[in-house]
């Protein structure tokens, strides 16, 4: 790595960890369960919420209900947006007069946005209405962000209340995280990306001159769309001049921030953060890099407030980031140091045999091979998605990082909310493994980790292993899972195995060389989307349901520290091992296996 790019990277952190303390604070604040100033400006708006959802707002739910609650509403949601794309063609807001999408691709992408993945088989300029994109997907994008943060938000409960049969009320939390955290910030970072360039207005696409006239040649087809053939049955081509070029337009900005906020990803054109229409500036990358990781940053110092303890916090921060530092650092080495199929030839070369300008392939020139692989990092990290590179073109060891952090649960922030309750398993193990070594009952923030809540904490932490190997295994087998792949060889076998960890981890993201918009894809991901969205938040909540009922358990001689170095490695190490001991068959054929044919 180069200085630059250590400065890059440690210019992110410096900004990130500045932020953490008062995004968490006002978090602590909105889902307190006293009132405060917060809860007291928006009162009057929280409250006509209610009544126009005839919510009582002081009524407790145990986890049960809890969990219905969330199911239910989540459930209504992928069946609104996948009715939006199969009628937008008769809807409003579709200057472009879009058709409906297909049922397998609409059923693919209302799961995927339900769950906050975010996977997009299909090309947003040319798919989608504006109708849809607002109503339908970014509305999924502040809602999907919603229901992760109050999972959260009642798991933390179930490790701070003593005795309790409630674990709170899922559409206080749902309305206060939207209100009170996702809309003020998503206004912040729309205006901070119009004011980079970013698109956003309701115009119809506008055709503008190219700056010098080209020519293509293409086939004669007739009216049913075959091709016309002469006397000697060859296509008939002809010479098309192109002068001039269509520039998309829409209400982009708004949705983009929310995206990145929300770690939802996806994106509103095809290229996604690599688009100069999204993402123009790299003023504007930074920006939307440290969205990614401003709100579950935040959560981590929230949990710590509310558990009464800020070091627990910091704790489980200094965990995330002892395995993303260094994996982050190898990514952006990796492409510095370039394509090795290329090393040994008279190829873009100086005196240390390596690319002089790093592997730039599928990186965009305003952002360079620094911004490109932390953003890679980060995108995967928080399972988001949106990317400003194309994944496919990174190094087989540089695309190993991504690849590997989505498998390791997206606990590494995570997605907001489900990021750091899914780390919060990954601990409840942890303390597991401790009190096994020791001979005592473990116990993590004052409560006992007995049979139930390591049962439901496996289940959290195994079931997207699951589903990756199992998913991998099936594309692997169908005819139609194969059909997609454009490269054979160990590169097609991770564009499969990236797409499955993707949705199985809701992270959304791609390598990018897969077909994946066929009915076998997009039911095959579908159900991955979202057998690892819902299982995992409701086994969760069970426990948070479990912890809030028992009593607190005094500190003692035998209690392990959970906020030192080191349970913060014990911790790290159980994420690593329990990633590395699931996946690495799978990476050995695929990314190692490249890195070792290619001249590694």
């Amino acid at each position: 790595m180069t200085t630059n790019d250590f400065l890059q990277v440690g210019l992110y952190l410096v900004v990130l960890l500045l932020l953490v303390k008062p995004v968490g604070n006002y978090m602590a604040l909105v889902f307190a369960d006293v009132p405060n100033r917060i809860t007291r400006f928006g009162g009057g708006v929280e409250r006509v919420i209610y009544r126009l959802c005839g919510i009582r707002d002081d009524e407790a739910m145990g986890w049960k209900r809890y969990a219905l609650a969330m199911l239910l509403f989540n459930v209504l949601g992928v069946l609104v947006v996948y009715l939006l794309q199969r009628m937008q063609q008769w809807l409003p807001l579709n200057p472009q007069h879009f058709t409906a999408v297909s049922p397998d691709s609409a059923m693919n992408t209302a799961i995927s946005f339900a769950t906050n993945t975010n996977w997009q088989g299909y090309a947003g300029e040319s798919t989608m209405s504006y109708l849809t994109q607002m109503l339908g997907l970014a509305v999924q994008n502040f809602l999907s962000a919603a229901t992760g943060i109050a999972v959260l938000v009642a798991v933390v409960r179930g490790f701070s209340r003593r005795s309790s049969l409630s674990i709170g009320n899922f559409w206080v939390d749902l309305t206060r995280s939207a209100l009170y955290v996702l809309l003020p910030l998503s206004l912040l970072i729309t205006m901070l990306l119009v004011s980079q360039g970013v698109v956003q207005n309701f115009k119809s696409y506008v055709d503008v001159p190219v700056v010098q006239t080209t020519s293509y040649t293409e086939t004669v087809k007739d009216a049913a769309g075959n091709a016309v053939k002469d006397a000697a049955g060859h296509e008939v081509t002809k010479e098309t001049q192109v002068t001039t070029q269509t520039l998309p337009m829409g209400p982009a900005a708004s949705q983009i921030a929310i995206k990145m906020l929300g770690t939802n990803g996806g994106g509103f054109f095809n290229a996604n953060s690599a688009h100069p229409y999204e993402n123009p500036t790299p003023f504007s990358n930074f920006i939307e890099m440290l969205a990614i990781f401003l709100i579950p940053g935040g959560l981590c110092y929230m949990f710590g407030m509310q558990v009464g303890d800020r070091r627990q916090g910091w704790a489980i921060l200094a965990t995330m980031l002892l395995i993303f530092i260094p994996l982050t650092i190898g990514l952006v080495a990796a492409e510095q140091a370039g394509n090795p199929a290329l090393h040994g030839l008279a190829v873009d070369q100086h005196a240390s045999a390596l690319q002089a300008g790093g592997n730039m392939e599928g990186k965009e020139t305003r952002f360079g091979i620094a911004a490109s692989g932390l953003f890679a990092a980060i995108t995967t990290a928080a399972s988001c998605g949106a990317v400003n590179a194309m994944h496919d073109s990174l190094t087989p060891l540089g695309g190993l990082v991504p690849m590997w952090l989505i498998q390791l649960g997206e606990v590494i922030f995570g997605g907001v909310g489900s990021g750091l309750y899914g780390m919060l398993a990954f601990a409840v193990v942890a303390v597991f493994i401790a009190g096994l070594m020791v001979g005592r009952t473990p116990e993590y923030l004052g409560k006992k980790i007995e049979a139930y809540e390591m049962k439901m904490a496996s289940l959290a932490v195994l079931l997207p292993c699951a589903l990756v190997v199992i998913g991998t295994a099936i594309a692997v087998m169908v005819p139609a899972g194969v059909a997609g792949v454009a490269n054979p060889g160990a590169h097609g076998f991770s564009e499969i195995l990236y797409a499955v960890s993707s949705a199985s981890n809701n992270n959304g993201s791609a390598f990018g060389g897969l077909s994946a918009n066929t009915p076998f894809w997009n039911v095959l991901l579908g159900i991955c989307m979202f057998l690892a969205r819902f299982p995992l938040a409701i086994a969760m909540l069970a426990m948070a349901g479990s912890l809030a009922a028992k009593r607190h358990v005094p500190e003692s001689a035998g209690t392990l520290p959970t906020h030192t170095p080191l349970f913060i490695t014990l911790l790290a190490c159980v994420v690593v091992v329990v990633g590395a001991l699931t996946f690495l068959p799978a990476l050995a054929l695929g990314p190692i296996a490249e890195s070792l044919m290619s001249g590694h």
